[in-house]
């Protein structure tokens, strides 16, 4: 094993990176009592369900931002908004931290190769903690839901779906894994399930009508949101974003790229002799972290852990030696999408390129084409199955 090899896959070594990174962010905003705004957000949601408020349509915290997540979040927040608020704050980083880090652990791959991914997305983690943001627990219960179905535990995949979903709709790209379920029924009453119970919970701590009127709002306030996304300087880091942007074709609909993205995404399912086979199902999670982000006008910066996600586990599922390519792509992905949110990148072209052109979505478009392209071409190992085990 190369000294590089060592260095990679140094389990302590990496851990450090990975929390230290966002540990370090997050200190350094709670001693300078710089709590970034998005805390104060997720916590008027707890403070508001409780005294019975629209969370939507107000401006919150000393930025003025808005609140739009469902009313279970409230909830889930509670803990950490009844601490104070340096320490909640803190809490709240590792927690989503943590809950990406167990998800990528329980992935079927081979040894040491989480530890890599967990390197890889070490840098975006911290981008997206730095913002105090939800994205890393939003990416952990997407993956959680694909490990729980592989392991024929599809009650709590069904929980991890409607939980992120009540959260924030990204988590309902969970049902990508609906074909890879063994038992199908199982699965669906298991999704109605979690949906009643999730539905109900937050009414523990309002009411009945409040609850509803608050999903009626949610849904609102929404639709709303996907109109503002357009043309906002921070946010449409998406394939649209850089058609409209690029381009300048500021008229562009949504739906005139979504569509399309959904049928390169439904190529997956073409194969199903390969339903079974541990890389091919890794590519479909990958896929499914990336498509997510880049097909959403909602994307911005610190939203891209989740995709990050899915360009490591895309980079550590190809067959090897990996070609030049495949390599370029990566290392494009890590300089372009990763770092350039830092001061490791050259300010002048961040402001003048990146962020108005939304260049930072670019190498996962271009990730993401090439797992479509594999999904279709690639010849895989049929005696690899999900039976066995590879961890």
């Amino acid at each position: 094993m190369s000294k590089l090899s060592k260095l990679v896959t140094n389990k302590p070594l990496v851990l450090t990176l990975y929390f230290g990174l966002s540990l370090f962010a997050v200190v350094k905003s709670v001693l300078l009592n710089h709590i970034h705004d998005n805390y104060f957000v997720y916590k008027s949601g707890f403070i508001n369900t409780i005294h019975q408020h629209t969370p939507f349509g107000m401006l919150r915290g000393p930025g003025h931002d808005l609140y739009h997540y469902g009313p279970v979040f409230s909830l889930l927040m509670a803990p950490f908004a009844l601490l104070p608020d340096g320490l909640g704050v803190i809490l709240w980083v590792m927690f989503n931290a943590w809950v990406l880090y167990i998800a990528i652990k329980h992935l079927p791959l081979k040894e040491n190769h989480y530890v890599i991914i967990l390197l890889i997305c070490a840098h975006e983690l911290m981008t997206s903690t730095a913002n105090v943001e939800i994205n890393p627990l939003i990416g952990g219960l997407i993956i959680l839901s694909f490990v729980f179905i592989r392991d024929k535990k599809d009650f709590w995949a069904a929980f991890v779906i409607v939980l992120g979903v009540f959260i924030k709709l990204y988590g309902i790209v969970g049902l990508a894994f609906f074909f890879l379920s063994k038992d199908k029924l199982k699965f669906v009453s298991s999704l109605l399930f979690w949906s009643v119970v999730l539905f109900v919970l937050p009414m523990l701590i309002s009411s009945p009508a409040y609850i509803i009127q608050t999903y009626h709002d949610w849904y609102g306030d929404l639709v709303q949101k996907n109109l503002n996304n357009i043309g906002h300087s921070l946010q449409d880091v998406s394939l649209m974003g850089l058609i409209r942007n690029i381009f300048n074709y500021r008229q562009l609909s949504n739906i005139t790229v979504l569509v399309p993205g959904i049928l390169l995404f439904a190529v997956w399912y073409l194969r199903v002799k390969l339903f079974d086979n541990i890389p091919y199902q890794l590519l479909l999670l990958a896929s499914t972290l990336i498509f997510v982000i880049i097909f959403s006008s909602s994307s911005e910066s610190p939203t891209y852990i989740i995709a990050f996600a899915g360009v490591g586990i895309w980079f550590m599922n190809l067959e090897r030696p990996a070609t030049t390519f495949e390599i370029g792509l990566f290392v494009f992905a890590l300089l372009l999408t990763s770092l350039s949110p830092s001061d490791l990148f050259p300010k002048y072209i961040r402001v003048n390129y990146v962020i108005p052109y939304k260049l930072k979505a670019l190498p996962c478009v271009l990730i993401w084409f090439k797992i479509i392209y594999e999904m279709i071409t690639r010849k895989f190992d049929a005696g690899l199955h999900a039976k066995q085990s590879i961890i």
